[in-house]
């Protein structure tokens, strides 16, 4: 009896006691066939605007182009085009190695197709009349460009090098219970990151930060409805060239402790009046004054706004107590 051929392979399947003189050649291009299409590779140039239909044949043969597993296309495009493959359930796995500003379609004909990007290697499944994107786990975040993780489980490490490669779509439910590292948080512009634990050894950067309050969106502002506690480096250890500010109480009548209003611009610039953190009405003392006599203590913003450590200011009122002090001193001594 004549050998008829499996569905998706086209391998030849042999009637007991046939092709005697030939069984073993017939088993070698079964064998070659099963081989090229679990690690066969085929390069095949695309390059143009016209369609292409990857050959296939009725019988057994591991030559034809839709035998192997790889499909890397390539050449230069000159319009966008289809790649067909054959109208059997099967799965490839296709690199579109073109270039040319167009796009590269994978389909089966008559059926629906999916678009390969340039440089992109993608797994597609063909389930013998459409062709699909095949669902995978990936290493580099930069492949998901689009759609959705539904209930993602990332339980391990996670490293998110640049988050704006994963620009559309959602982790639905996504659970990052392990340790997460975000080296550009800034490319986090959107979203809420629900239950992400951010390392206390980590270098996270924001635009502006509200504790117990809303942020104010000013960059580099910091605010917080209860106190904010930090300590200074002062050991002596670490300081050297040592001396007192000379004529402290000289310096300090250049300066002038003054009530002012805010201009509207800066109210607006700063989230608005709110009563709490901005007010119309404020107190403190004027920057060029402060720098004139302790420019130390003073810094100059980027946009060339200017701003007193106000911390700063106790040290000069302490030499100037003392030689206050000594003055009151010196005059009772010399009654």
């Amino acid at each position: 009896m004549a050998s008829t051929y499996s569905n998706s392979l086209v391998l030849e399947l042999m009637e007991t006691g046939s092709n005697a003189n030939t069984w073993g050649n017939n088993t070698n291009t079964n064998l070659e066939t099963v081989d090229a299409f679990t690690a066969g590779y085929l390069s095949k140039s695309v390059a143009g605007s016209t369609n292409v239909n990857l050959t296939t044949s009725a019988t057994t043969d591991p030559t034809v182009e839709s035998a192997n597993k790889v499909l890397d296309l390539n050449g230069t495009l000159t319009g966008n085009i289809t790649v067909f493959v054959p109208q059997k359930e099967n799965n490839y796995l296709v690199y579109n190695n073109t270039s040319g500003s167009f796009t590269l379609d994978v389909a089966a004909t008559g059926g629906t197709g999916v678009q390969i990007d340039q440089g992109k290697y993608e797994w597609i499944y063909c389930d013998g009349t459409n062709v699909a994107k095949a669902e995978l786990g990936t290493s580099n975040a930069s492949e998901l460009s689009s759609g959705t993780l539904a209930d993602a489980r990332l339980s391990a490490n996670v490293t998110l090098n640049n988050a704006s490669t994963i620009s559309a779509g959602t982790l639905d439910d996504a659970r990052l219970t392990a340790n997460v590292t975000l080296n550009n948080a800034s490319t986090i512009s959107t979203g809420t990151l629900d239950i992400a634990r951010l390392g206390t050894t980590a270098d996270p950067q924001f635009n502006s930060i509200g504790v117990g309050t809303t942020a104010s969106a000013t960059t580099g502002q910091i605010r917080a409805t209860d106190d904010i506690t930090a300590f200074y480096s002062s050991d002596v250890a670490l300081k050297e060239n040592i001396h007192n500010i000379p004529s402290a109480s000289e310096k300090i009548e250049q300066l002038n402790g003054v009530l002012f209003d805010w201009k509207q611009e800066y109210i607006d610039n700063n989230g608005g009046e709110d009563g709490y953190f901005v007010r119309k009405s404020d107190v403190g003392v004027i920057a060029q004054d402060v720098e004139k006599v302790l420019p130390e203590i003073v810094g100059t913003r980027p946009n060339g706004i200017k701003a007193v450590k106000y911390d700063r200011l106790c040290a000069l009122l302490i030499e100037g107590f003392k030689e206050m002090k000594q003055e009151i001193k010196q005059l009772k001594e010399s009654k």
